[in-house]
């Protein structure tokens, strides 16, 4: 990335009115992707997190890129208060460039004042290379497993190109690479590569990348886009319960649901008590158990109470949830 970034340097200091050091760069995690080189056609996309860390409002009064036909950008909120984060969503349009291509992205601020701040994304669209699927993407995971998805690499009228390497931008992807035969067995040279989630990756939506390394230097290194969603052993929802205000003598009640990735029996409940109580509805083992949290107003106060489910689940069989509550006279 050093590289690209000193040889756009002469570039950035006429391209727009972006000052250096401003309080508005500060607010962003970074300011270039670099997608390397990339076949022809596919749409690139990248989101760059923007986070408020003012302390006080912060406005986006807009964006706009160097280039309106291959590229465009769109910001998901304009309005942040302090700690909250959006992002500003870029996206290229292989199938209208070849080559090298840079595009600059300007996104301007207007509270606390003006400032813009400049971005830039770049990538190598070449129609001598090919990558089908163009992104693994494992969808929904469950943790603890480790599935595995592959892409072929396969290089146009060259021979020569070879895949040389691969790494992923994350220790919980293992990559590796092998040669397949050539379709038709002369003008094409074809590697499948192989990404596998590790049964330790930690739950959430993933967004990151795998890098095919060549020994191409006109495409040194080729992007294949990674997503996967890993599942919690145990979820609940609502994971904050608010029951209310309640009158002395009476009561309320409020559902929740604790999912599993597999069937599971709820064990115990602890941490309710008092005027607080919690029932499961569900009998033996489900995947889906139904809680009843109820609230007996007995004596005024406020009460706060936190309830953890505990199933026979062997990993991630615990979970937590909040119980709030108002009793008034």
């Amino acid at each position: 990335m050093l590289r690209y970034s000193l040889v756009m340097l002469a570039g950035f200091v006429s391209a727009g009115p972006a000052l250096a050091g401003t309080w508005a760069e500060g607010l962003f995690e970074e300011k270039n992707k670099d997608f390397g080189s990339v076949p022809r056609g596919p749409e690139l996309t990248h989101n760059f997190r923007i986070k408020n860390n003012t302390g006080g409002a912060v406005t986006l009064s807009g964006a706009r890129v160097s280039c309106n036909i291959c590229s465009s950008v769109s910001l998901v909120k304009t309005q942040l208060q302090p700690g909250e984060e959006t992002t500003v969503n870029v996206k290229m349009h292989t199938s209208r460039f070849l080559g090298p291509k840079t595009i600059h992205v300007f996104v301007s601020f207007s509270q606390p004042q003006f400032s813009e701040v400049l971005l830039w994304v770049q990538a190598n669209a070449r129609d001598d290379v090919n990558v089908a699927p163009d992104a693994l993407a494992f969808g929904s995971v469950r943790r603890g497993a480790a599935p595995a998805l592959s892409t072929t690499i396969s290089f146009y009228g060259n021979l020569a190109s070879q895949v040389v390497g691969v790494e992923s931008e994350t220790n919980y992807i293992q990559t590796e690479f092998k040669k397949v035969e050539s379709k038709n067995g002369t003008s094409e040279a074809a590697y499948q590569v192989t990404a596998k989630v590790r049964g330790d990756a930690p739950a959430g939506k993933w967004y990151t990348d795998v890098w095919v390394k060549t020994n191409n230097a006109a495409m040194p290194k080729i992007r294949v886009p990674l997503t996967v969603e890993i599942e919690s052993a145990l979820s609940v929802s609502p994971s904050a319960v608010s029951l209310g205000s309640v009158k002395v003598g009476e009561s309320a009640e409020r559902k929740v649901i604790v999912r599993g990735v597999q069937a599971f029996k709820i064990t115990a409940l602890k941490g309710a008590e008092g005027q607080i109580e919690v029932k499961d509805s569900s009998d033996g083992s489900k995947q889906v158990h139904v809680l009843t949290v109820r609230l007996k107003a007995a004596k005024a106060g406020d009460l706060s109470q936190t309830v953890k489910v505990i199933t026979d689940l062997k990993d991630e069989g615990e979970i937590e949830f909040q119980a709030k509550g108002q009793v008034v006279p």
